[in-house]
């Protein structure tokens, strides 16, 4: 504005981006005295916005003298800070063209380092292009704002800012064993609301136990002969899975001794069929952020279809795995394996387009919606807690980091109920946007996939938009303008990006929690046991409790007493660590892991409040710990003189086995990010925990 001639000029919005508004500067001359503070009336500040019927002026921008002036546009919402300058002009801080040109600071374009993104750097490379940011293929020294790797957290090395796809543990976390795992404590405590996931077995560990009640199964019921299939550990792409239909069928690389490990779970025997055609549904999750907990959820997905049409398992047709196994890996092998061209033909075709079929049927699509959504919750909380942990030894509290987020796959089968079934969850889930057709006899050609286009790159361009750092801090700055509970009714809802302005498609994500957290917030049980597993820990990053650890945490909430001695604490502790200290095979720490002290907090449970169920022995004992840790007098040297008569009266005398149902559990990697935790003695002072800024959105 220079001179404070005439003149119009666009402002900016609160974003960054250029808006209608319009600010028209009368034409008058200004007159300085000696310190250039003007001495004669300016005529006030026109601003006439499209779209608005009127606006007026915040404060008197005209005052002499006045150093900051705040320009409120009304209609819009939109405050301009300004002040005068030496010469008598009005500065608003926007530079850019003048005369009348169109003024705006531009945005930095956002950074992102694609040189480990690996397979999935095509659709990557698109949605870039499509939001117009700035891709670093072969990185720098200096940080980008997102760094997207190929496998694991750990592809690029010694990150400490920026945000990273994906979250330390996770790939470990999502292995079937650990999932079974998971999944199984919460069955334990939830029975009803996990039943979407098949009865499994860990081999070789569990196989004494998966014969045994397999035989008297069958002795029970003469006419019963049930079908399992056999799924290693760390297998993908359908490799190493078959079915069986007896123990003695298992492949010896299964069930010797050095053998590898696996799960074996009930097979759905009565899917549901599209073309008497098997299928399964690959849905994409994004898991944006721990603490606070934000699962989204994309409105699309892909079905994938086994090639032979579908018929019970027999002892004929167990070996047919284009009948039986929906992997794409496997069928794309089939000679009936057909290419989509279209997003409702081929062995992959859109989610979309199999729930229209559906819904043209009559059936209820929005349940079946519903129940898949309760679904990914569900489990996601089932995993959560371990990732807390794993994050937590990976990255300590005060130790600087990225923040993390991470698509995950979930395989997905509709039985012929409609109910959904978890199969696995994957950390790695392919984003690949071709497929390779065999033009000549073992002559391949990678060709476009349609389908897989339309798909994965509405999922990576809009996960892009949701952890883009400019609309993080927009975000932040809106939270502090505003109230707690209009903060509160912005984080709960849909969650959904706003519109690109250059013309990108409508986001494809869904937020889910919080904007369902009324409903689900009650299973989060295990992340209220996980919060005092890791504020006793200790801080050196460990993932694993030691025996004094766990005295203390004993100690402080003052579980010990007459009928429960401290010998017996260190007997508990040495057993049940004993037993997960062989999971995984490579695991060489030495103490008690996450799981292991769930299995112990649920025996102490048991203990002390018999006559209540699983769930409410866990609640209570959660409650009974965090009130003591709360309690101002507590301390460990107070607490070795105090008992627990009086609630150990409710428990069984003496210090009985661990139940059974916990028994064979055994221990699996710990999780990832730092949980909510304040000091307790000195043998687990903690350093506090980093800022809400550095660490918030892992």
């Amino acid at each position: 504005m220079s001179d404070c001639y005439g003149g119009r000029v666009q402002l900016p919005d609160v974003d960054g981006r250029e808006d209608d508004d319009e600010c028209f500067v009368p034409l008058s001359p200004v007159l300085l005295d000696a310190s250039g503070v003007p001495i004669n009336p300016v005529p006030a500040l026109e601003f006439r916005t499209t779209g608005t019927e009127g606006v007026e002026v915040g404060e008197n921008v005209n005052k002499p003298g006045r150093e900051q002036q705040r320009l409120l546009v009304k209609g819009t919402g939109k405050v301009v800070g300004g002040k005068w300058e030496t010469n008598g002009n009005f500065s608003t801080g926007i530079h850019g063209q003048e005369d009348g040109g169109k003024l705006g600071k531009k945005r930095r374009p956002v950074t992102v380092d694609t040189s480990k993104a690996k397979t999935s750097l095509e659709a990557l490379k698109i949605s870039i292009r499509q939001l117009k940011w700035k891709e670093i293929p072969t990185g720098r020294r200096a940080p980008c704002d997102i760094y997207w790797n190929g496998v694991s957290f750990l592809d690029n090395e010694n990150i400490t800012s920026g945000q990273v796809n994906k979250f330390p543990g996770m790939l470990e976390i999502s292995r079937k064993i650990n999932l079974s795992r998971a999944v199984r404590i919460m069955q334990e405590l939830f029975p009803v609301e996990y039943d979407f996931y098949p009865r499994s077995w860990i081999l070789p560990d569990e196989y004494q136990q998966f014969s045994t009640q397999l035989r008297m199964a069958k002795e029970s019921d003469a006419a019963l002969n049930p079908t399992f299939i056999v799924k290693p550990d760390g297998g993908s792409q359908g490799e190493g899975i078959y079915l069986i239909r007896d123990p003695a069928e298992l492949r010896p690389a299964v069930a010797g001794a050095p053998a590898r490990q696996a799960v074996v779970q009930e097979y759905i025997h009565k899917p549901l069929l599209v073309d008497k055609l098997k299928f399964d549904i690959r849905l994409y999750v994004l898991l944006k952020s721990l603490e606070p907990l934000e699962i989204y959820i994309a409105k699309e997905g892909l079905t994938r279809f086994c090639t032979e049409p579908y018929k019970e398992p027999s002892q004929k047709n167990l070996g047919h795995v284009f009948m039986h196994l929906t992997n794409y890996s496997l069928n794309v092998h089939s000679g009936n394996f057909v290419h989509s061209e279209s997003q409702s033909t081929g062995s992959k075709r859109t989610l979309s387009s199999v729930l229209q079929r559906l819904a043209a049927k009559g059936v209820d699509v929005k349940r079946v919606w519903s129940d898949i959504i309760g679904l990914v919750i569900k489990t996601v909380v089932a995993v959560v807690p371990q990732l807390k942990v794993y994050y937590h030894g990976v990255i300590p509290p005060g130790k600087p980091g990225p923040a993390c987020f991470q698509i995950l796959g979930f395989d997905i089968l509709l039985m012929k109920n409609l109910k959904p079934v978890l199969l696995e969850v994957n950390a790695n889930p392919s984003m690949r946007i071709d497929h390779e057709q065999e033009v000549a006899p073992g002559v391949f050609e990678c060709l476009p996939s349609p389908v897989d286009e339309e798909v994965k790159v509405g999922v990576i361009r809009d996960t892009l938009r949701l952890v883009d750092p400019g609309l993080k801090r927009t975000s932040s700055c809106q939270r502090r303008s505003a109230g707690a509970d209009e903060a509160a009714a912005a984080a709960a809802g849909d969650g959904q990006v706003r519109k690109h302005p250059d013309g990108v498609p409508s986001p494809c994500l869904k937020q889910v929690f919080p904007k369902y957290s009324r409903q689900f917030n009650s299973l989060r049980l295990v992340e209220r046991i996980a919060a005092l597993f890791v504020r006793f820990l200790g801080v050196k990053g460990n993932m694993r409790l030691g025996p004094t650890a766990f005295r203390t945490f004993i100690r402080n909430c003052k579980l010990s007493g007459s009928n429960f001695t401290m010998a017996s604490v260190d007997i508990l502790y040495i057993d049940i660590a004993r037993r997960w200290s062989g999971a995984p095979p490579d695991s060489r720490e030495a103490g008690m892991s996450l799981q292991a002290f769930v299995e112990a907090f649920l025996y102490l449970a048991a203990r002390r409040f018999k006559s209540q169920t699983p769930r409410e022995q866990a609640a209570s004992l959660l409650d009974l710990c965090e009130a003591q840790l709360e309690s101002p007098t507590a301390g460990p040297e107070e607490c070795r003189s105090l008992s627990c008569g009086r609630s150990a009266s409710r428990g069984v005398p003496g210090a009985p086995k661990p139940r059974a149902h916990i028994q064979h559990l055994g221990p699996a990697p710990p999780s990832s990010a730092p949980l909510p935790r304040r000091a307790s003695s000195q043998d687990c002072r903690r350093a506090k925990p980093r800022s809400r800024e550095t660490h918030a959105e892992n």
